[in-house]
């Protein structure tokens, strides 16, 4: 596989400095992204770098991910029109190892000549002072320099503290020391990095007298100018407490039409040829394109079983033919998943022990319906189903016996509204 054809077809390759192919070409590369602990878990945002690093070991080079334990302690200023709000170091070492276990499902860390390499900058930086710092990392680069990068100029009006103004000094330090330490000679990121990268590359060149090189994907946006990796609800995470299954799965099923063919050449794993075979295929059916990229990542970023725990969730919220069998089939780990996906109310075990009437359930212990009389209605249009089954008698009583796996009751009112109780 060719690194550079591979990126070019695939649409994300936006900058390269200068001789950068004609390295690649002389023998196997090390390069390297870095990725600043400032959140509990990668976003699929994160995950446009993650599959550049992808590529990479896939075309016989070696990647490096560098954790930022020392600048996410500072707070990266491209891109964003204000200070960051530090968190606290302990947030920081704590989403930094959440991190690193994230990372380990998608690249090699174990075997082969060209196996990942896990860094933390802190460990360049603990054991220097400001003095070290000044002398050593300061006088490299002059203000002049530094004030004519993007993520500098941008700052300007808005304000931008001597704290994040170094972090491009972090950031270039950090490239020099990886050449020193591993022979990486390739930066890669984003194209809001570029001038972060580029003052690395020249750092290298004025501390050591060597060529290093950088090359930047284009900022992933959607077809309506929104950000990508958000939705409605939020960040669309890789973690699957943050972001479960379903609503990963469910993100890249409502993809934007104009957004798929992008968005299926970034993250897919599947070669050139088989890509624009299924382009070919499906260029009357994007619904359909949708849908084998949802499968590919939800396997790929969560797990086969994930997978089919979200066909069954899809299956009982949409299937109309899901009867009272099937719902009494499903495993704890759906039906928590489930659970996740559809509105859901607690009442006490207890109270269920006992048994509890219909109509308070729908009234009292819920607020389901609005009153009795509604209640008492909507059972008498058949509209009121326990775990699949309708709900003939206004009388019956809710207990134990209805319990999925001793936790769980559905409960559908009319064709749309689909509910879960937990008995907590």
């Amino acid at each position: 596989m060719d690194f550079f054809e591979e990126l070019r077809w695939r649409g994300m390759l936006k900058d390269l400095t200068p001789g950068v192919e004609e390295a690649f070409r002389e023998g196997k590369m090390i390069g390297y992204i870095g990725f600043d602990p400032t959140a509990p878990s990668m976003t699929i945002g994160n995950y446009v770098q993650i599959m550049l690093l992808t590529l990479l070991q896939k075309s016989g080079h070696q990647p490096i991910v560098l954790m930022g334990g020392a600048t996410g302690r500072v707070g990266d200023p491209s891109g964003k029109d204000k200070e960051r709000q530090l968190k606290s170091f302990e947030e920081l070492d704590g989403n930094l190892q959440h991190q690193v276990k994230q990372m380990e499902k998608f690249l090699n860390f174990t075997d082969g000549d060209n196996k990942a390499i896990l860094a933390n900058n802190l460990d360049f930086y603990k054991e220097m002072n400001v003095l070290d710092f000044l002398r050593d990392v300061g006088k490299t680069l002059t203000v002049n320099y530094m004030m004519s990068k993007d993520s500098v100029k941008n700052r300007l009006e808005s304000g931008l503290s001597f704290t994040e103004f170094s972090y491009q000094l972090l950031q270039a330090y950090d490239f020099q020391f990886l050449f020193k330490e591993y022979g990486c000679t390739l930066q890669m990121g984003g194209s809001d990095q570029w001038g972060n990268i580029t003052s690395g590359t020249e750092f290298i060149r004025r501390n050591l007298g060597e060529k290093a090189y950088a090359v930047t994907t284009p900022l992933l946006t959607k077809a309506d100018g929104s950000k990508f990796g958000k939705s409605e609800a939020g960040n669309i995470w890789l973690d699957p407490e943050k972001t479960t299954p379903y609503q990963f799965y469910q993100f890249w099923l409502k993809a934007n039409n104009e957004d798929l063919p992008t968005f299926f050449r970034y993250f897919t794993l599947k070669s050139k040829e088989e890509v624009e075979a299924l382009e070919k295929e499906y260029a009357d059916d994007p619904q359909s394109l949708a849908k084998i990229l949802a499968e590919e990542l939800t396997r790929r970023v969560h797990s086969d079983e994930d997978f089919e725990a979200v066909l069954k969730v899809s299956e009982l919220i949409f299937n109309k033919k899901v009867d009272g069998e099937m719902v009494k089939q499903l495993d704890l780990k759906t039906l928590s998943a489930i659970a996740k996906e559809i509105p859901s109310f607690q009442i006490s075990k207890s109270i269920i022990d006992n048994q509890i009437g219909i109509i308070e359930v729908l009234t009292e212990q819920t607020d389901i319906l609005e009153s009795k009389n509604k209640a008492k209605q909507a059972i008498k249009n058949n509209a009121i189903a326990i775990n699949k089954i309708k709900v003939a008698n206004e009388d019956l009583t809710v207990g134990t016996a209805d319990l999925l796996h001793d936790r769980y009751i559905f409960l559908d009112n009319g064709k749309k509204n689909k509910m879960i109780i937990e008995a907590v």
